[in-house]
């Protein structure tokens, strides 16, 4: 589905909502039966299809100010968060500008999150201000790290190494869209690391079609349609 008609769907879904509302309010009728089902089923596609709007509007003002700071076709953004809104837009908005992300365990110690970020050539880094007061002792060894985007605003953020500004995620989405750095199918899109339970966590690579297959590949075998809801339990990383 294309942006603008994820916007069309929305103002729809806005206009039905408050139509059905005011039409109850107005005839002072309760809410009952089917009138109920209604409109739960319209609050719940239009909560979903204003998320996907948020989700797009991110994705499309990431890759901006990626490619402003002069972000390369194929370098790496790592994202240490738990499952968020913010996650899902990082894990996007990477690739749309021709990066590739690299998502962290939440789960990972600082020396294993540093790890990563010196194996992969990490240039920067999207994380919360909890879990950067954790890594800010070891970020000096990861040399290529030149931004660390957090999530909120905080008081009195850790001192970070020579090099390396923090930003604040809110601001960086106030910006326009613009196209990212032009990527084929066979590009690197993704690196997935293993847990390292059992040694130094290792970086699987993954292409745009590696990713495209694989998603199509379950979508098939799990026979997934639009109107389905799934429930992610393990961490996206």
């Amino acid at each position: 589905m294309q942006f603008r008609d994820l916007k069309a769907q929305y103002k729809h879904l806005e206009r039905d909502i408050l139509a059905g509302l005011r039409d109850v309010m107005e005839d002072g009728s309760f809410i009952l039966g089917k009138q109920v089902d209604e409109l739960e089923q319209k609050l719940a596609e239009y909560v979903g299809t204003r998320y996907c709007v948020a989700c797009a509007n991110g994705t499309d003002a990431l890759q901006l100010v990626l490619m402003a700071w002069g972000i390369g076709r194929g370098e790496r953004v790592a994202i240490y968060l738990d499952k968020r809104f913010e996650t899902v837009v990082a894990s996007f908005g990477a690739p749309a500008a021709g990066a590739v992300f690299v998502p962290v365990n939440p789960l990972l110690k600082a020396e294993q999150v540093a790890f990563i970020a010196q194996d992969c050539n990490v240039q920067v880094l999207v994380t919360s201000p909890e879990r950067l007061a954790l890594l800010a002792p070891v970020l000096a060894a990861c040399p290529d790290l030149r931004h660390v985007v957090l999530t909120e605003r905080s008081a009195l953020p850790p001192a970070l190494p020579p090099g390396v500004a923090a930003h604040a995620w809110e601001a960086l989405l106030a910006g326009p869209a613009a196209p990212g750095h032009r990527v084929v199918d066979t590009d690197l899109c993704a690196i997935l690391y293993t847990s390292g339970t059992t040694g130094r966590p290792k970086g699987v690579v993954l292409s745009h079609r590696n990713m495209v297959a694989g998603a199509k590949s379950v979508a098939t075998y799990l026979e997934n349609g639009p109107e389905d809801t799934l429930l992610a339990a393990l961490p996206l990383s």
